[in-house]
C-alpha cells in the first residue's frame, strides 16, 4: 500500500511524456494486486509493471516504467519476465501488451498482432481511453510455447 503514490508519480512522468498511458491513484488502488515493483535499494521505487488478466488464457502486460537511472540494466526486462512467469502460473499462455516501445518487447519475444485480435480488451479498457478509437500503440503477443518462461 506504501508503494501507490511512488508508482502513480512513475507512471506519470511518463505519461507526460506520451510514452504510455496515465493510470490514477484511485486505478492503481483497484489493481494493486497486478504489479511488481523494483525496488532499488533506497527505499525508492525505480521500476514498475504490471500483469492483468483479461480473459480465459489472456493476459495483459501494462504500465511498464523503468527510471533512467535503471534503463539498459535489465530492470525492465527482470519485470516483464517476472510478469510472464505469473501468467505461466496460471497457466496463460498468451500474454499481450500495447506499447509505444515495440522493439523493446520484440527484443523479450513478443510479436506484432492486429489489435482486433484483442476485442475483450478493446470493449473493457479501450473504450473508455481518451486515445480511442485512434490509438497509436502498437500490440504485440507473448505465446509461451512451453510453459517455460
Amino acid at each position: 500500500m506504501d508503494d501507490v503514490r511512488q508508482i502513480h508519480t512513475l507512471l506519470q512522468k511518463y505519461a507526460e511524456q506520451k510514452l504510455l498511458l496515465g493510470r490514477s491513484i484511485s486505478s492503481l488502488y483497484d489493481h494493486l494486486r497486478d504489479f511488481v515493483v523494483w525496488d532499488s535499494g533506497d527505499q525508492e521505487i525505480s521500476g514498475v509493471c504490471s500483469l492483468h488478466i483479461c480473459w480465459d488464457n489472456l493476459a495483459e502486460i501494462r504500465s511498464l516504467a523503468v527510471l533512467e537511472n535503471g534503463q539498459l540494466q535489465g530492470v525492465g526486462s527482470s519485470l516483464v519476465q517476472s510478469c510472464l512467469s505469473e501468467a505461466v502460473e496460471y497457466g496463460i499462455t498468451r500474454i499481450f501488451t500495447l506499447t509505444y516501445q515495440p522493439g523493446f518487447f520484440r527484443k523479450l519475444g513478443f510479436e506484432d498482432i492486429d489489435k482486433k485480435e484483442l476485442p475483450h480488451k478493446i470493449w473493457a479498457d479501450c473504450i473508455h481511453c481518451s486515445m480511442f478509437p485512434d490509438c497509436d500503440e502498437e500490440a504485440l503477443m507473448y505465446q509461451v510455447r512451453d510453459a517455460v518462461v
